[in-house]
């Protein structure tokens, strides 16, 4: 049997807002009819620390966004204005943050400036999680999330590439070189005191993804943002600004969005979805501090489940020799994609939820890489009777360029069905609503392979194209990659950036 390739143009997905209503583009939804009311908070309950400067700029921001700021051009229709936080979003959000914790600048400059980068991160994360952690244990009443205000020292020295000047450099106390420290993780020591303090190495040395994996324990939800970005104006270089950011009305659109989500809301979700559809997005990370017996570094699996309704979940397996050095690919064993899939089938039929005890009718897993024929028995093992069990691989693909006559790159949407089981979808392209295409080259289509199961691709195309729509950290049209991998290395990173013991699956707000 042959197959004729053939293109064809998928119509863009649209959303469900407030009052049942459906459109193409978030901002219009949220504009004109609210997020859903389902679990929508009637109040934002936000904490926020940081220091007294970057406090006093959160408040600031929190008044700016009360009311209408105008669009970056009125002219461009990709340029939105923000009505203010409770036009958009039917709920309230005070000036004033229902809990506010104070750092000391000069405590947190010395921290980063630690001689050893392991413990100069560590040492500032703690500034911040040890707040965080009294203040969760010893109040009753609990903000629903936390904003975390970082300083531009934070994000400047607390990532592995940059360390401060050496001149400004303050020597560390900590007693090993790096070499020695991962030595005592791997082959121990016999001094209690020496394995306690080569601890730091098993840390990520980054603020960002330490600070989050951190919390996890406590399920301390954090929104970390720089006052650079919320009041620029205050950040000028020789008459100019500081750092590039984005104009004041998508700031906070983008960063109203996630609050909002964070808080426990929906701004909205795909329309016309299949009941009973679960998708599920694999993310691996290679641990450097967890060495396994071949002395290669294991991985860390961890599993996305995003469903109907919008909702999301992390599940964080098991180290393991996951890394292919020969082939590049992360795999599992048997056992272990059997564990990972049974977390997520009892998370979505667990007793009290939406779904009300029944078991999925489709399951799509969404991989990089083809599946294993261990793995994939493991899946399926996994999964109840008569569940329809999907194995896609996604990948960004240079291998196909698509032009159309005029100025205006193809149109995203747009589809080369290959064969039955292979096609390239682009994602990124002209949007008609935005009036335009906000990338900068020509654009690159996803490679789309039914690797296991069965399924019809224009169907899987068309999911996935639904999939780029509710990124929830941000309030743009779409994303190039679906939600199941578009955080994917993201998610790896902070279920690697720091021991966490016992970790049950937690919504996906925890990550983002």
């Amino acid at each position: 049997m042959t197959f004729d390739p053939k293109i064809i143009h998928l119509p863009e997905p649209t959303l469900t807002f407030g009052h049942r209503q459906m459109l193409e583009h978030p901002k219009d939804g949220l504009f004109l009819f609210g997020p859903l009311e389902e679990k929508k908070p009637r109040e934002l309950r936000v904490g926020a620390i940081g220091t007294i400067e970057g406090l006093g700029r959160f408040r600031l921001w929190l008044t700016q966004i009360q009311n209408y700021i105008p669009p970056y051009d009125p002219v461009k229709p990709f340029h939105s204005s923000f009505p203010g936080f409770e036009a958009a979003f039917r709920t309230s959000w005070p000036t004033e943050p229902v809990a506010e914790i104070s750092l000391s600048g000069d405590k947190i400059n010395r921290a980063l400036r630690l001689s050893d980068r392991h413990d100069a991160v560590y040492q500032a994360v703690d500034l911040f999680a040890d707040k965080l952690f009294s203040y969760h244990r010893q109040q009753e009443a609990q903000p629903t999330f936390w904003f975390v205000v970082i300083p531009e020292e934070v994000f400047r020295y607390g990532r592995p590439q940059i360390r401060p000047p050496r001149s400004e450099q303050v020597p560390s106390a900590f007693p090993f070189s790096a070499r020695e420290a991962r030595k005592i993780l791997i082959e121990g020591s016999l001094f209690p005191a020496d394995r306690q303090a080569a601890e730091i190495y098993r840390f990520e040395v980054n603020f960002h993804n330490q600070l989050k994996a951190r919390l996890l324990e406590e399920k301390i939800v954090v929104q970390i943002v720089r006052e650079t970005t919320l009041t620029p104006g205050d950040f000028v270089v020789n008459g100019k600004p500081a750092r590039r950011v984005e104009d004041p009305a998508t700031i906070a659109w983008n960063l109203c969005t996630t609050a909002l989500f964070k808080a426990g809301g929906k701004p909205w979700k795909i329309a016309n979805v299949r009941p009973g559809v679960c998708y599920v997005g694999l993310a691996f990370k290679r641990d450097s501090s967890a060495v396994g017996p071949s002395g290669s570094a294991n991985a860390c699996c961890g599993a996305q489940m995003f469903l109907d309704s919008g909702d999301g979940l992390v599940f964080r397996g098991h180290l393991g020799p996951w890394y292919s050095e020969k082939t590049g690919d992360f795999h599992l064993s048997y056992d272990e994609a059997k564990g990972l899939i049974s977390s997520v089938i009892s998370s979505y039929e667990a007793p009290g939820s939406e779904r009300q005890n029944a078991a999925p009718a489709e399951i799509f897993i969404h991989g990089r890489t083809r599946f294993s024929d261990d793995e994939w028995a493991g899946f399926q093992a996994a999964a109840p009777a008569g569940c329809k069990l999907v194995g896609v691989r996604i990948r960004g693909s240079n291998d196909v360029k698509l032009f159309r006559p005029g100025r205006h790159p193809v149109i995203r949407g747009t589809a080369l069905i290959l064969t039955e089981r292979l096609g390239y979808l682009w994602t990124n392209g002209f949007v008609p609503r935005l009036g335009t295409y906000t990338g900068w080259e020509v654009p690159r289509p996803l490679s789309i392979e039914i690797c296991r199961g069965e399924a019809d691709l224009a169907l899987v195309t068309a999911d996935i194209m639904g999939l780029t729509k509710v990124n929830f950290n941000s309030c743009i049209f779409a994303d190039g990659f679906p939600v199941t991998l578009r955080f994917a290395d993201a998610v790896g990173e902070i279920l690697t950036a720091a021991p966490i013991p016992n970790l049950p699956p937690l919504p996906f707000r925890h990550y983002i």
